[in-house]
């Protein structure tokens, strides 16, 4: 496995505790691709710096840490711009391969994604993403074989040139069409059930509970993006049938090449009748994991919809209890679930439920909530057929 430096800025817009939050997160997703993160860099900036993103004197440093402590690959929190990137292999002299944040999350995508529509979708995203980089990575991929971050197209394109690398984008957008209008057409054979979305941060337990609810197999890990594909499976609580869809996890920083990619696979996020908005509450950072998804699903046009706020892994939650006579401030890892439920989240009684997928606890208050959510739906839809339920 090859090792890895994190690097990342403290901003005027980020604070410190941002930033380690955030090189936590890039160390999941380096670990996630198959590498060990080693150790973090951060560096305290008004603003990247344009040549070298961190300034000459921590790049410096970081190049002293690399060569006495044989590291492979150095990663940056942020996107790199293709000159910085070329200024900051001239500084390492070449001899380490070079990943920002995007290029560690196509490479996740590129490994996980398995149906045709999946694959497509980041292929699609790999090559709009190579194309401003197209020189660089022509001498970067000649030197560097295989291993992370070099995953995909990149490899077997080294011999192109733009307009071949255009067309090949071109060609992907018409077999994503097709591939969507497939997909439009299954959507519309099943408009006679209420859809049921599951969305959330990625790694919130989204594969799990559906195949807790569902009774199915579906692929799930202690790994962000553990699953790609969108998989719709068939529920019934009581005696009301709904369709219940698993979709892509989101991410703070998510390529704007994936998010348009993967727009066709959202659609089932902005066709469905209801989402289950599914929480990690365990994570430390669980309210900018919530604040991220609404903003994505605003970004979709879909924040009107009904949905139900359900925070999973209740089992997993852990808090310092204080000790008696301490006067130090209470903070976030100080305070247990039940005074954590007395907080904002009093606000939102009734639309809140707080679970563990993975143990069951409390399902049956779930799918109380969801009946009484899908029957209403099922009312206004089908006011006919009440009587059935």
């Amino acid at each position: 496995m090859e090792k890895a430096v994190l690097v990342g800025l403290i901003t005027p817009d980020v604070t410190q505790d941002q930033a380690s939050e955030y090189l936590d997160e890039l160390a999941f997703l380096a670990k996630t691709s198959g590498a060990v993160p080693i150790r973090n860099f951060i560096q305290r900036l008004p603003q990247p710096d344009n040549k070298t993103f961190i300034g000459r004197g921590k790049i410096e440093e970081v190049k002293v840490y690399v060569e006495e402590n044989a590291i492979d690959v150095i990663i940056f929190d942020d996107d790199l711009t293709p000159s910085q990137i070329k200024n900051i292999e001239k500084c390492f002299e070449g001899e380490y391969k070079i990943l920002d944040r995007s290029t560690l999350i196509l490479d996740i995508f590129a490994t996980r994604a398995k149906t045709a529509q999946a694959r497509t979708q980041v292929e699609l995203a790999q090559y709009q993403y190579l194309l401003p980089r197209l020189t660089r990575m022509w001498t970067h991929l000649e030197r560097q074989k295989g291993g992370i971050g070099m995953r995909g197209p990149g490899e077997t394109q080294i011999e192109t040139d733009r307009q071949i690398i255009r067309n090949k984008i071109a060609l992907l957008k018409k077999k994503l069409q097709k591939i969507d209008k497939q997909s439009s057409t299954r959507r519309k054979g099943r408009e006679h059930l209420i859809r049921v979305a599951l969305v959330g941060y990625t790694n919130a337990g989204k594969s799990t509970l559906m195949n807790k609810l569902a009774k199915s197999d579906v692929f799930a890990e202690n790994k962000l993006f553990a699953t790609l594909d969108t998989t719709v499976r068939k529920v019934v609580i009581r005696n009301l049938p709904f369709l219940l869809t698993d979709t892509v996890g989101f991410i703070r920083k998510l390529p704007h090449q994936l998010v348009e990619s993967f727009k066709s696979t959202l659609d089932e996020v902005r066709e469905a009748d209801f989402m289950l908005h599914l929480v990690d509450i365990s994570n430390p950072n669980f309210e900018d994991h919530i604040n991220v998804v609404n903003k994505t699903i605003a970004e979709l046009g879909v924040d009107d919809k009904p949905k139900l706020l359900v925070f999973n892994k209740i089992d997993a939650y852990t808090f310092l209890a204080k000790e008696e006579g301490d006067l130090t401030p209470v903070k976030k890892e100080n305070i247990s679930l039940k005074e954590l439920k007395k907080t904002w989240m009093s606000k939102i009684d009734g639309n809140a439920i707080f679970i563990s997928a993975l143990n069951k606890t409390h399902f049956d208050d779930l799918k109380t909530q969801m009946y009484s959510r899908i029957k209403k739906l099922h009312e206004i839809r089908y006011p006919y057929n009440n009587f059935l339920y």
